[in-house]
């Protein structure tokens, strides 16, 4: 959530880089967007800020132009204070400094009090404009202004990276990460900032990924990065493999759709080099995770929103093929309760993103708190949970710009499975059925137009029921998720079993129940559901194994799944379900791929 650029060159005007950058993340959610420069011949700090779209930004300085070569720019997804210009980033104290800042000053209260003490006025609602104010104070007595953000830095409490620029170092650009994700971009006589390498690639594949408590200065013709004990260090410098295809929508109307069409192929990426000779070795986990794998005696899993959903999937995988106890638990929830830690246990992180807040507070939590391990999953190898695990496995998904997840839960799925079947000892998964996977995706994808015929009958509803047994339950979970997401249709995920338990309440002709069904031992459980569903006057609307024998009856609507070993259904299912939700939510005209209210990457709890 949020996005974050910055720049100092030796180009004259930086305008066109830091719109440009913002652009970039746009994807990642925001409700108002704004540039501040530094304009080296009036030695002032130019500001233009505006609630809504970057694009509307681009139009109002192209009617009062600025530029300058230090500058920073932000796009905003409202925490304190509502969606307004006024709210908008960066955010300035007497017109000497100039602050963006992802992430949030939990102490703010107290810190406004104080200032305002000092007779500081405080035009907006926001948590950041304390730290604009505080920096300007300490500058009054202090002319170093890295130790200046040094000790602002010892006083704020929370999470946050931030890009500073002051008019008495007009060719210096500051930055922070203390929770919050931020790069630093190498260029030619150039040095850059963001909270994501994506917005930076038309200038650099070059980055410093700063550590926790790291302080960037940087000019021209040098980076200097200081850690949280105040002490200059060198910080390796990395080479993006991140291509641009993945911010380009090609063909496709939205990069959801996209994202949806390309899992074939980010499912063979992860399963790439992973399979010798038909087996999973534990050292695609890590080079420690043979000798780790040896004492796993339990699990728990930790994760939020669909990488929970994901965690659901993998218990089913890990108690049934592995016979390991699995707990899954949302890391919100993990972070505030006194779990009870049993011995051998292998704590395992999902995330996308590698920089959801709660995930990461609860790795760092578990580190102090005696697991075997951390294993983190995620699709980004720079980024925090990567850095911070004991051993970590990335997902090669590929950029992934869409709000709501398709691509990045499937590969995670896969790596999940991987483990089970290198944990176990009698697999009921084969090299052959991974094999035939990115096949199986491909006839799912090919009946696009008949998931799409399906979308006219959700138009005008506000209501959906998804249903689901076993190891489909949690794509239940994800089905209803997405439909929530993106197209603003209240959707709930029951255990088809639980109907009878309060939400056949619910069936009626206006209540639409979409259904997944595989060929499994609860087959027949789950057709007795459906009768109930009918018998209530519900519309079905079923996915279903082709290979199982079944005559609907009354208003039902049938797409077959190809015929699949039940425990990779999950794979086939969720991908149906995408496709649904992504044609309701066309149909609705919402914004698919940055629906409101959300953010691609939570960086703050």
């Amino acid at each position: 959530m949020c996005g974050i650029v910055g720049a100092i060159t030796n180009r004259k005007d930086i305008t066109a880089i830091l719109l440009d950058g913002l652009q970039r993340l746009e994807y990642r959610g925001y409700d108002s967007a704004g540039i501040a420069l530094i304009n080296p011949e009036h030695q002032q700090i130019e500001r233009i800020r505006v609630k809504g779209k970057v694009a509307k930004l681009a139009e109002l300085i192209a009617k009062h132009p600025i530029q300058g070569p230090l500058g920073i720019a932000h796009t905003r997804w409202a925490t304190h204070g509502k969606p307004s210009e006024i709210n908008a980033h960066p955010h300035c104290s007497s017109q000497k400094v100039a602050v963006v800042h992802n992430g949030i000053i939990e102490n703010y209260v107290e810190l406004r009090e104080k200032l305002r003490a000092e007779n500081y006025v405080f035009e907006t609602e926001t948590d950041t404009e304390v730290v604009a104010h505080l920096l300007h104070f300490y500058s009054k007595s202090n002319p170093n202004f890295t130790e200046v953000i040094q000790q602002v830095a010892k006083e704020l409490r929370g999470a946050y990276a931030l890009g500073i620029i002051h008019v008495e170092e007009p060719k210096v650009l500051y930055a922070i990460r203390h929770g919050s994700p931020l790069v630093v971009g190498i260029g030619k006589d150039e040095h850059f900032i963001a909270s994501d390498p994506l917005a930076l690639l038309p200038v650099t594949n070059q980055f410093i990924y700063l550590e926790e408590g790291d302080i960037a200065r940087l000019t021209i013709e040098e980076h200097r990065i200081y850690d949280k004990a105040g002490q200059i260090v060198p910080r390796e410098i990395h080479t993006a493999n991140i291509t641009e295809d993945g911010v380009d929508k090609g063909q496709f109307r939205h990069f959801m759709l996209k994202e949806i069409f390309e899992q074939p192929q980010s499912i063979l990426n992860t399963l790439n080099g992973y399979l010798v000779n038909e087996k999973v070795l534990p050292q695609i986990f890590g080079v420690d995770a043979p000798a780790i794998f040896k004492n796993i005696k339990r699990i728990r899993i930790v994760a939020c929103g669909t990488s929970f959903h994901a965690g659901l999937v993998a218990k089913h995988w890990l108690e049934e093929m592995a016979q390991i106890k699995t707990d899954i638990e949302i890391a919100s929830e993990y972070r505030y309760r006194h779990a009870v830690i049993e011995p051998d246990t292998l704590f395992i992180a999902l995330s996308q993103s590698g920089e959801t807040a709660d995930t990461l507070a609860a790795v760092r939590l578990a580190k102090k708190q005696g697991y075997l391990a951390v294993l983190a999953i995620c699709n980004i190898p720079e980024s925090s949970l990567a850095r911070e695990a004991d051993l970590v496995f990335l997902t090669r998904a590929g950029t992934e710009v869409g709000v709501a997840a398709t691509k990045t839960f499937t590969a995670q799925l896969m790596a999940l499975l991987l483990l089970a079947l290198c944990l176990s000892k009698k697999p009921s998964v084969t090299s052959t059925d991974l094999e035939k996977l990115p096949g199986l995706i491909e006839k799912i994808l090919e009946n696009d137009a008949g998931i799409n015929d399906w979308s006219k009958f959700f138009k005008d509803k506000v209501h959906t029921l998804f249903l689901g047994r076993g190891i489909l339950y949690p794509i239940a979970l994800e089905g209803a998720l997405k439909l929530k997401e993106i197209s603003y249709i209240h959707a709930e995920a029951y255990p088809a079993g639980e109907l009878k338990h309060g939400p056949l309440a619910l069936v009626d002709k206006d209540m639409p129940v979409i259904i997944a069904v595989c060929n499994d031992h609860l087959v027949e459980k789950i057709q007795s559901n459906m009768q109930e569903v009918q018998a209530r006057g519900g519309e079905l609307f079923v996915f279903i194994d082709e290979a199982i024998k079944w005559q609907p009856e009354g208003d039902v609507h049938v797409i077959k799944i190809p015929s699949v070993n039940p425990d990779l259904a999950p794979i086939l299912y969720v991908i149906a379900l995408q496709l649904l939700s992504y044609h309701i939510a066309v149909i609705k005209g919402t914004d698919v791929d940055q629906p409101r209210n959300l953010a691609k990457s939570v960086t703050v709890e």
